[in-house]
C-alpha cells in the first residue's frame, strides 16, 4: 500500500480527505485521468469530477479504485465517511441526523412532500432545486448525502419505520411521468420491507392534526423519544417530555384517520396504473 500522508488541516474533513487521497494515489501511480478511465471502464471525466470535489461517485467506484490501487477498502471507508458527513448540512440538522442514524424506531408524517428517507435520487434533486439550490457541486453533494441517509432503512440494524403520507404528497408529483412512476414504485418497494409500514392519509379524512408540519418521532434504544418538526424554512428538535407527548398524541390521531397498510398499498398500486411510463419512441 502506498505510504499515507499525515492528516492535518483541511484533510481532517471527510470529503476533502477523500479528494486528496484520490489525487495522491493517481499521482503515485502515474496515470492520467484518461488512463484511469480506460483501466476501470468508466468515463475519465467522472474521476476528474471526483478529484475536484464536484461529486463523490458511488460506492462501486470507490471499491473499484481500492482494487486498482491495492488500498484494501481505504477509499470505500473514506467515501462512506464523506457521504455521511453531517457537516454538509446546516447546524440545526446535525443532531437530528445523528439521532436518526441511531434510532430504534422512526415515525414520520409528511403533509406535502415525500420524506427524505423514501425519496429517489431524481425526486431529491428536483426538490432541493426547488428549495433554492442551484445546479452544481453543493446540490450534487446534498443529493448524494440524502441517498446515503436512506441506507438506514436497509442496514442490519434498521429501525422500525412508519410513514404516514398525506394524499397531497402523492397527488402533486413530478412533471416527468417516468420520474414520478420511479418514485411511486420506490415507495411501493420500500413499503414491502418487513421493517417498514406505509400509510396514506386520504383527503376524505378532512382536516386533521399537524396540517402543515412535517414531523418525525425518533425512539432511541434506551427508550427516550425525541421529536423533530420542520417547515419549508426551518426545523427544530423537540425534547421536552410534555411537548413530545403532544406530538405523539397528534401522530396517533393521524394514524387513526389513515388508510390501513393494505389499503395504502392498494392506493399506491392504483396510482401506478394511472401514471404509466411513456411509450418507447418507435424506431
Amino acid at each position: 500500500m502506498p505510504p499515507r500522508r499525515a492528516v492535518t488541516g483541511r484533510s481532517q474533513e471527510p470529503r476533502q480527505r477523500f479528494v486528496e487521497e484520490l489525487r495522491l494515489l493517481r499521482a503515485e501511480k502515474g496515470d492520467s485521468l484518461r488512463q484511469l478511465g480506460e483501466a476501470l471502464g468508466w468515463d475519465w471525466s467522472l474521476f476528474g469530477k471526483m478529484e475536484s470535489g464536484q461529486t463523490l461517485g458511488g460506492p462501486e467506484v470507490a471499491q473499484a479504485l481500492d482494487q486498482y490501487y491495492g488500498t484494501d477498502r481505504l477509499l470505500l471507508t473514506l467515501w462512506e465517511l464523506a457521504a455521511g458527513d453531517p457537516t454538509q448540512f446546516k447546524e440545526r440538522y446535525r443532531r437530528f441526523m445523528a439521532l436518526e442514524a441511531k434510532a430504534a424506531g422512526i415515525q414520520q408524517y409528511s403533509p406535502a412532500v415525500v420524506p427524505g428517507l423514501l425519496q429517489t435520487e431524481t425526486y431529491a434533486y428536483r426538490l432541493l432545486l426547488r428549495g433554492g439550490l442551484v445546479p452544481g457541486a453543493e446540490l450534487d453533494q446534498q443529493v448524494e448525502a440524502r441517498m446515503y441517509r436512506r441506507r438506514v432503512l436497509s442496514s442490519p440494524e434498521a429501525p422500525e419505520f412508519r410513514a404516514i403520507l398525506d394524499e397531497a404528497v402523492l397527488r402533486r408529483g413530478l412533471l416527468d411521468r417516468a420520474e414520478w412512476q420511479e418514485q411511486l414504485k420506490h415507495l411501493a418497494d420500500v413499503a414491502a420491507q418487513p421493517n417498514v409500514t406505509l400509510q396514506i392519509l386520504p383527503f376524505t379524512a378532512g382536516l386533521c392534526e399537524l396540517p402543515n408540519t412535517d414531523t418525525a418521532l425518533l425512539r432511541m434504544p434506551e427508550g427516550r423519544t425525541t421529536g423533530w418538526v420542520e417547515t419549508g424554512y426551518d426545523g427544530q428538535l423537540v425534547e421536552e417530555n410534555a411537548r413530545v407527548e403532544r406530538l405523539q398524541f397528534s401522530y396517533d390521531r393521524l394514524r387513526d384517520h389513515a388508510l390501513s397498510p393494505r389499503e395504502s398499498a392498494e392506493f399506491l398500486r392504483r396510482l401506478l396504473e394511472e401514471v404509466p411510463c411513456p411509450s418507447a419512441t418507435p424506431s
